[in-house]
């Protein structure tokens, strides 16, 4: 079957389980107990090493890799790219004539998670801002940039985020290439002038997609030790690169709860009682129902993190202690509930149609399931060996268990949501 009708709500997709709805629950929640009770009998000290670890790839490739012509042509990709990109959205039209798009929700929201998984933090190295603002500042003779104030810390690249995902769940014309248009354009402002006054050092923490990416990849094989050097490591090494300054846990949380939200929009819960909604009602309900789903699973995150602040070593800041923790669980309800949707609205950005028949329920169920209890015990994982760090000695298993908990609830959400019930 081919079609030419882009999603206009939300980056959705099938979610028929191929199993019922109580047995995927039960496994999900098995797989993370179980995993939690080996860890308990045999990970008994912290093993991973982050930044110091990793096996150091051969001299050529890291040459290639950090090689100024490589810098070079990525960027020039990544303002050819934006152009095309900015220049087809504003030409107009609907989405099915228009692949502005789906390249901008499939292929890059969509995409660039699967890259950052694999290659690491590619979108620093491609993003347009960063190039043009440099070229901005050297047209400028502005070698100068002012101290990025502390107290912004990740909450532009937050706003930023919950931007972008109130445009892609909540707005009702979310698949209007004039909509993508005019978000690109003032987000690609904003951070053009903000790179141009802070530097490059603004886009680490000011730019949300940059920020996003560079969580996700994190977990990717590929990274860099402390010493510089290119190197393959564990996934869980990288998770404890990531930085701990203040305001990343609300950023990793708002697009926890924001895919959470995605997931319930697509339950009779939500369409039943909405069906009739449009215009401003049919927008506000949408906004406070993705302000409802951000502040619960942030209410449950912070829940357990208070049950858990009395086990815990003076000195450590409790809500910045596992929130690395959490990154393999957004990844993992990202594949969740975006992979159906890159497979299928994805064919729009060449062909500008779509074949539903190229991937069977049962596969996307699969992935599903598969990519929430993955993330889920990766989260654990990383957890527990954190906890053995920060936990008080003779309280690392009772210390875990209030995390324990949110990880167990969390899976169970999670599959609920992609369930379809």
């Amino acid at each position: 079957m081919t079609g030419g009708v882009f999603l206009a709500h939300g980056l959705g997709g099938r979610s028929d389980l191929p199993v019922p709805l109580w047995l995927a629950l039960y496994a999900g929640a098995a797989a993370v107990l179980v995993s939690f009770f080996a860890l308990i009998a045999l990970w008994k000290t912290p093993r991973l090493r982050g930044e110091q670890a990793g096996r150091p790839l051969p001299r050529t490739v890291e040459r290639a890799a950090g090689a100024t012509v490589t810098r070079v042509v990525l960027r020039l990709v990544g303002v050819l790219a934006l152009a095309v990109v900015l220049g087809t959205a504003w030409s107009g039209g609907d989405s099915g004539e228009n692949p502005a798009p789906a390249w901008f929700y499939a292929w890059f929201w969509v995409g660039m998670v699967a890259v950052s998984l694999l290659l690491g933090p590619v979108w620093r190295l491609v993003n347009p801002a960063r190039a043009i603002a440099a070229s901005i500042r050297v047209a400028l003779r502005t070698p100068r940039v002012a101290p990025m104030p502390d107290r912004l810390g990740y909450r532009v690249a937050t706003a930023g985020v919950l931007a972008f995902l109130w445009l892609e769940l909540v707005f009702p014309h979310s698949d209007a290439p004039l909509a993508v248009a005019v978000y690109l354009t003032a987000y690609l402002l904003v951070q053009v002038a903000c790179g141009v006054r802070y530097g490059p050092a603004w886009f680490n923490r000011g730019d949300a997609f940059e920020v996003y990416f560079g969580l996700i990849a994190a977990l990717s094989p590929l990274g860099r030790r402390a010493d510089g050097r290119l190197v393959v490591r564990s996934p869980l090494d990288g998770l404890l690169t990531l930085d701990r300054s203040a305001g990343l846990t609300p950023f990793i949380l708002v697009v926890l709860g924001a895919t959470a939200f995605d997931g319930l929009t697509r339950l009779p819960l939500w369409t039943d009682n909405t069906r009739e909604l449009d215009g401003v009602a049919a927008v506000l309900t949408g906004t406070a129902g993705l302000a409802l789903a951000i502040a619960l699973l942030s209410v449950a995150y912070a829940g357990a993190v208070r049950l858990t602040r009395p086990f815990l070593r003076k000195g450590t800041e409790p809500y910045r202690a596992f929130a690395h923790s959490l990154v393999p669980i957004m990844v993992g309800y990202t594949v969740a509930h975006y992979f159906s949707f890159f497979v299928f609205e994805g064919q729009q950005g060449l062909l500008l149609e779509v074949d539903y028949t190229v991937i069977s329920p049962a596969v996307i169920a699969a992935v599903q399931i598969g990519g929430i209890v993955l993330g889920h015990v990766l989260g654990v994982v990383s957890a527990h060996d954190r906890a053995l760090a920060v936990l008080r000695p003779h309280y690392e298993r009772a210390g875990q268990y209030p995390v324990l908990a949110l990880m167990v609830g969390y899976t169970a959400i999670g599959i609920y949501l992609v369930s379809g019930a």
